[in-house]
């Protein structure tokens, strides 16, 4: 499990774009699960949507992204000279909207890692259903 301190040690992101808040499993080079609680407090319910609120797509999106970089630099060797580059994101598809109150469940799977390229997939869960899917292509490279 990793805190808070740990994710930012690994990845360069920062409020408000930090948007993972506990890494609750890790899997070797296989697999992470990690959360985060979405509030009323988020900068972007302000214009998404006045009085409707809803958690954009597109951060959901990058939160999967996140726990996928948290589980690609965990595995190198000394990960804090290193940073995760996104190349494609594809079968991007969301089944339902994200409020203020829900819990996101990121889990990610490696799918194919050679050399410093990974494939992976991501979901995103509110208690039992899921939100959002997609495949993530990366490259780990030096700062």
């Amino acid at each position: 499990m990793l805190d808070i301190n740990e994710i930012m040690s690994l990845l360069p992101h920062r409020y408000p774009f930090l948007l993972v808040d506990r890494i609750t499993a890790i899997d070797d080079q296989k697999a992470a699960t990690g959360i985060k609680n979405v509030t009323i407090n988020e900068p972007f319910f302000q214009g998404h949507f006045p009085g409707h609120p809803i958690m954009p797509g597109v951060l959901i999106i990058e939160g999967m992204a996140q726990v996928c970089g948290v589980l690609a630099l965990s595995t190198v060797a000394d990960p804090h000279s290193k940073v995760i580059y996104f190349m494609s994101i594809d079968k991007a598809k969301f089944r339902r909207p994200v409020t203020p109150g829900d819990t996101l469940q990121y889990s990610v799977t490696t799918l194919r890692q050679r050399a410093n390229i990974w494939l992976m997939a991501a979901k995103a869960h509110v208690g039992e259903d899921l939100v959002t899917e997609a495949e993530f292509k990366a490259m780990v490279v030096d700062r």
